[in-house]
């Protein structure tokens, strides 16, 4: 009897979880397929003279702990400097402390570090905490006129939602009232997206930001005061709120290059440069994908038993050979994607100061949220706070610039050298740098990094329940579901879609509700999940 092979598509988180779980619990030999010439997928992590970039850095917090564990597994963690604070997390219901004692040495010198989060507001030329906080500071940028609007607007929304929720506009506004969404939210957000809130659905916020409100972050805040952080995992912190989390010290990406090395010890294989052209449907089943390679034009057909794919939607159901129904191909090509651009931009020091910077020329952020109405940044990470590892020479200053935007618009086909420039204008016109202080430069383009919640999205059901009839076909991870998933809950649907394989479930319903911040569908009990 011929051993059971799947064809996986993409090597992302959600890909490369697939294939490393497919090969410790099943008899089944994964096959992944990868276009890009990098591992990682929107987890990638380049290395440009020295100095590490991320695709917008991953953090590694979880609340499941089947993902805790499954990282801790793959990458040891590193054990806590003397004089630091010690790292406890919860394993299999043990409290761990990882020190000299316990803490294993990773064969490659790479290790997870402990960080703590430090994220804020860029607005009005000032820094405001985020989530926005109850500070002098905060009142004093706001001044009390404004500040009175809020407190007004907020007690407003609480009385008098709005119900039901149709949009984001009213998701957020019945949270934080509406003098708080137009002055933290709106703007920062149709950046992000480039489209009004009001045309946005609810359901992104429900998947983002469901817990997350001025109540909770109040709360939060007096039990980080008299409680302290606690277990690594912070179980009953909204992730908004989080404050610190595991990374690997050589960036998001050596942790996903490590799980590759594992699949191809395993006998796994992973094929770079192919491109999927074509996925053949027989009846009830996906029956083989026939892949080019993208340097040769040469063509390949791959047969398999099981089908993973992390692709987006409307591309998948544009390769699909068989009868897809018309509503079906109308749905997929009316999703929208949103595109990404990234800056890398090397510096002798920031402009820009705050206090707790000890008087350096670098402020304490992991990234900061741009919400300045008068350029089109959204976000700047500072990698110099994400490890000593991501800089080549730890006297310069490495950060990460985040464009959002669309293929159609005229910033993806400018040239590089045209996106540096603004990306140093900018940064000039609000104070955070001098160009002058600039010493190099790269840009980064990355499609379809963020699955958008309109369009067509409100008729997503058509597709999935198109899709969960090709019974060894699994869709997973965030384009390949078409949700705004972390990186944890891609895996999930990666270790659930092999459960099923593993117990010969047939249902892909738990795969598709592993949706929510709160709770995790594998914690439930194994009848439910199929989990072992």
């Amino acid at each position: 009897m011929s051993e059971e092979k799947a064809i996986i598509i993409g090597a992302g988180p959600a890909g490369l979880t697939a294939g490393y779980e497919l090969l410790e619990r099943t008899a089944v030999v994964p096959l992944l397929i990868e276009k890009s010439d990098y591992i990682g997928g929107l987890a990638r992590t380049m290395v440009y003279k020295g100095n590490r970039i991320d695709i917008g850095p991953h953090r590694f917090f979880s609340k499941s702990d089947r993902v805790m564990d499954w990282w801790a597994m793959m990458m040891p963690i590193e054990a806590s400097a003397e004089g630091e604070q010690e790292i406890t997390y919860h394993q299999k219901n043990r409290l761990i402390k990882v020190d000299d004692s316990n803490s294993r040495k990773s064969d490659d010198g790479n290790e997870m570090i402990l960080l703590k989060r430090r994220t804020r507001i860029y607005y009005l030329r000032k820094f405001f905490d985020y989530p926005i906080s109850l500070k002098v500071q905060t009142f004093t940028n706001l001044g009390i006129v404004k500040t009175m609007r809020i407190g007004f607007s907020y007690l407003k929304a609480a009385a008098f939602p709005v119900k039901p929720e149709t949009n984001l506009e009213q998701f957020i506004t019945n949270r934080f009232g509406k003098e708080l969404y137009l002055t933290f939210f709106k703007d920062y957000t149709e950046k992000v997206w480039g489209i009004d809130c009001d045309k946005i659905s609810a359901a992104w916020g429900a998947q983002r930001i469901k817990g997350l409100s001025i109540t909770k972050a109040v709360f939060h805040a007096l039990k980080k005061i008299f409680a302290g952080v606690g277990d690594l995992r912070q179980k009953q912190t909204e992730t908004s709120l989080v404050e610190q989390f595991l990374y690997p010290k050589m960036g998001t990406g050596s942790l996903w290059e490590k799980v590759a090395d594992k699949i191809k010890d395993g006998g796994g294989q992973i094929k770079q440069g192919f491109e999927v052209e074509k996925l053949t449907v027989e009846g009830n089943r996906v029956v083989r994908a026939e892949v080019r390679n993208i340097e040769s034009g040469a063509i390949e057909n791959l047969e398999g038993d099981y089908f993973f794919s992390t692709m987006p939607v409307q591309e998948l159901i544009r390769k699909i050979d068989g009868p897809v129904p018309a509503n079906v191909r109308e749905v997929s090509e009316g999703l929208v994607y949103r595109d990404f651009i990234e800056v890398g931009m090397l510096l002798k020091r920031m402009a820009i100061k705050d206090k707790e910077s000890g008087g350096r020329d670098l402020i304490s952020d992991n990234w900061i949220y741009i919400q300045e109405s008068d350029v089109m940044i959204g976000r700047l990470q500072i990698y110099n706070n994400w490890g000593p590892c991501m800089l080549a020479d730890p006297d310069t200053v490495w950060l990460g610039l985040e464009y959002f935007c669309n293929e159609t618009d005229d910033i993806w086909t400018w040239p590089d050298e045209k996106i540096k420039e603004l990306g140093a204008m900018e940064l000039d016109k609000i104070g955070i740098i001098n160009k002058e202080d600039v010493l190099d430069s790269m840009v980064i383009r990355m499609p379809k990094t963020y699955p958008g919640y309109f369009g067509t999205y409100d008729r997503f059901e058509e597709i999935q329940k198109y899709v969960d009839t090709l019974e060894n076909l699994f869709l997973i991870g965030r384009n390949g579901m078409h949700k705004y998933n972390n990186q944890d809950h891609s895996m999930l649907t990666a270790m659930v879609a092999v459960d099923n394989i593993a117990a010969g479930i047939k249902t892909k319903e738990n795969i598709w509700d592993v949706n929510t911040e709160m709770e995790y569908h594998e914690e439930k009990s194994s009848s439910e999940t199929g989990a072992e």
